[in-house]
């Protein structure tokens, strides 16, 4: 159902915590748009006719890196074959104004960004789709090629929809076992978080993907069901890839320029956080209410991302540390200094602006998450300070 960032699913009920994941979903193969990730090219369902043009354009792209194109080729196909599922399915999937996919950017938007090497990055996506699209949708293409796309914001339009809501999964049909990209409807429509309570799995027996409950998570009546879409990213490969980003993303990182380092076991005693360092938790068990409410993916993204230093037993001098924290402190008040804008002034235009484009909102959200993650960088090394035991 419809939520307060767009379309999501929610919990219509009470779940109780169970020893094993439990399916809340199941979409069959038979509605999905399922292709190979290499050579042959491999289709399920194979819904393209023999001989049809559409197969010469997904057979010219490049194996290695064209996945985004092929796929879009196959959905656009699917608009166009009478009685396929994704006919009505195209009724929920978002407009071009709908969608914060920066394809779909003008340039303007990826000015807002703040991020030079981001905005370039996507404006070569742009002239990639925009090109491949000149090249097969030419005045002499076939009217069976030329209806699908009309021109090049229908094709953009797919290419956005593919790169936004397409999963990459290992599946088995039969004894044919593939890596795969693949649109499932329904599925989605799961938003993602960096602590999900679903997962996704493949029943290779009926060829059913299975949306499942993470195993002892309990969910509440209106709670939202999320999945994880991508692993250890940061936050502009997240804007790259769905248009947008989080002030809380575990995985983010800041390159410092200072020499100085903090001592890692004291930052993590600090904030009661836990595990290895492609683990690290917040131990809620050790915690008190305080925090709880501070501590989050970015207290734990600078576990990852301050530079620090460990020497077995050897614990850290406190006057030591606390100039090593301020010069970091200090780095991260420089950062935030080379953007035009401050946090305040974001927040504002957005307050101010609440007609502006999908991808402008998201643009500046990106800007305003990046200063978000320096500035509880700053408050984090602040306590730590505050808590270095002596």
């Amino acid at each position: 159902m419809e939520g307060p960032n767009g379309f999501g699913v929610y919990a219509s009920k009470d779940v109780e915590p169970l020893r094993r994941a439990r399916v809340i979903m199941e979409i069959p193969i038979e509605l999905m748009l399922t292709m190979s990730q290499k050579l042959p090219w491999m289709f399920f369902p194979d819904i393209i006719p023999v001989g049809h043009p559409i197969f010469d354009i997904i057979n010219s792209t490049k194996p290695e890196t064209d996945w985004d194109l092929r796929l879009a080729c196959l959905l656009l196909y699917a608009f166009d074959v009478e009685g396929n599922f994704w006919q009505l399915y195209g009724d929920f999937l978002p407009s071009s104004e709908e969608c914060t996919s920066l394809i779909l950017a003008h340039k303007d938007d990826l000015l807002e960004l703040q991020d030079p090497n981001l905005a370039t990055k996507m404006e070569e996506q742009q002239k990639r789709a925009i090109e491949f699209w000149e090249k097969h949708w030419h005045s002499t293409a076939p009217l069976k090629i030329k209806r699908l796309a009309r021109d090049a914001e229908r094709f953009l339009w797919a290419l956005s929809i593919v790169q936004s809501r397409a999963l990459a999964m290992q599946i088995r049909v039969g004894a044919l076992v593939q890596d795969v990209n693949m649109l499932v409807p329904y599925a989605d429509m799961l938003n993602h978080s960096f602590q999900p309570n679903c997962f996704l799995h493949w029943r290779f027996k009926d060829r059913m993907l299975e949306v499942m409950i993470n195993a002892g998570q309990r969910i509440k009546k209106g709670e939202e069901m999320t999945i994880n879409y991508m692993s250890g990213q940061k936050n502009n490969i997240f804007m790259e890839r769905y248009g947008f980003s989080s002030p809380t993303n575990p995985w983010d990182v800041i390159n410092f320029s200072s020499n100085a380092k903090i001592h890692l076991d004291s930052y993590l005693s600090a904030f009661n956080i836990s595990g290895l360092p492609e683990e690290f938790y917040h131990n809620v068990l050790l915690s008190k209410g305080e925090d709880n409410n501070f501590v989050d993916g970015a207290v734990i993204a600078a576990a990852r991302t301050l530079p620090t230093w460990s020497d077995g037993d050897v614990p850290p001098v406190p006057s030591v540390e606390r100039k090593s924290a301020r010069e970091l402190q200090e780095d991260c008040y420089q950062l935030l200094a080379e953007f035009p804008t401050t946090s305040e002034q974001d927040q504002q235009i957005l307050d101010a602006s609440p007609d502006a484009s999908i991808t402008r909102q998201a643009a500046i959200k990106y800007r305003l998450n990046r200063k978000l993650f320096l500035e509880k960088i700053i408050k984090a090394l602040e306590l730590y300070q505050e808590r270095l035991l002596f």
